[in-house]
């Protein structure tokens, strides 16, 4: 963990801000009523390409690009992450090879062509995934990045938990959504260097709990099914995203379906933004233990408002 410095994420910070979009801070007074406690939403559903993948995907390319130039990236990845890369791809002129299960939102496929990536579909298995991109990094000489377990991609998720411990100040916690482990990951380090006694908890579809049950374990374990709204958090936890979570994160919340899409309802009514399933998930986890939350200041990262209209849960 060596590349896991304050210095580092700083140094990331300031590389990636002339590709990002500084989000906002929002509140609410009856969210706030509701969960008793005081609630502070890092939007990056306000992200440049809908979600704070555009974080980790823009320091990726950044960084390798520093080592020289190269024939375009390639990934494999459900929507966000395939948006983000595409879009930062173009931004430095470089080619991007996105691999996308078949059954992803049409809405996703649809915004990485809009960005410039290059889609390829296969099925919905993670073996499929990693096969097909190999495949492409073989034959064009694409440089793979994951989508989450990297080192660089995930201290690039990390300076949106930057950013909010900047902008808001005594915060106890601060939740963010867990699949592949990125932005958790990168959460707990910024809350780790710059939080002081906030701690960073973890907030996961019940249907897929395979991070609660790694940290458990101690090992990182799978899921049988991937039968979640939540289709962000559908991914494992990784070589590097799983040490550093099991080194600085103590608590993650799991959440039912029918809990995630009340929270999801309710940011959509109340607040009048736009989120994704999985972006509900850090606010169901407030609601789901609310006596670990009552009273506090609590920081929530909304992940992304990349959401297919045409297939809202509460239509």
């Amino acid at each position: 963990m060596s590349s896991y410095t304050p210095e580092a994420l700083r140094q990331c910070h300031r590389k990636i801000q002339p590709f990002i979009h500084r989000t906002p801070v929002l509140t609410s007074h009856l969210l706030n009523e509701l969960a008793g406690a005081t609630l502070f939403f890092k939007c990056e559903n306000f992200q440049r390409g809908g979600s704070y993948k555009m974080r980790g995907a823009t320091h990726a390319v950044l960084v390798k690009k520093e080592g020289g130039s190269f024939p375009g990236v390639v990934t494999h990845s459900s929507g966000n992450f395939a948006q983000a890369l595409s879009l930062a791809a173009r931004s430095l002129d470089i080619p991007a090879y996105i691999v996308m299960p078949e059954n992803a939102p049409e809405v996703k496929k649809r915004a990485v062509e809009q960005y410039g990536g290059l889609v390829f579909e296969c099925k919905p298995t993670l073996d499929a995934r990693e096969a097909e991109a190999e495949r492409i990094a073989k034959e064009t000489g694409a440089v793979f990045i994951h989508p989450s377990n990297d080192p660089m991609v995930m201290l690039g998720q990390g300076t949106a938990a930057l950013e909010l411990l900047e902008d808001i100040d005594a915060l106890d916690h601060i939740i963010a959504p867990v699949g592949g482990g990125g932005l958790l990951g990168g959460t707990a380090l910024a809350t780790a260097f710059f939080g002081g006694d906030c701690e960073a908890i973890g907030a996961e579809p019940l249907a897929v709990d395979d991070a609660y049950r790694s940290l458990k374990a101690g090992r990182i374990l799978g899921n049988e099914k991937t039968d979640t709204i939540a289709d962000g958090l559908r991914t494992v936890l990784g070589s590097y995203t799983f040490p550093v979570i099991q080194k600085h994160i103590r608590t993650i919340v799991r959440v039912s379906e029918a809990e995630i899409v009340q929270a999801m309802h309710l940011i959509w009514e109340r607040m009048k933004i736009v989120v994704e399933p999985s972006s509900a998930v850090a606010l169901a986890a407030v609601f789901k233990d609310p006596d670990r939350f009552k009273g506090k200041r609590v920081g929530i990262v909304i992940s992304g408002g990349n959401v297919d209209l045409k297939k809202l849960p509460f239509a």
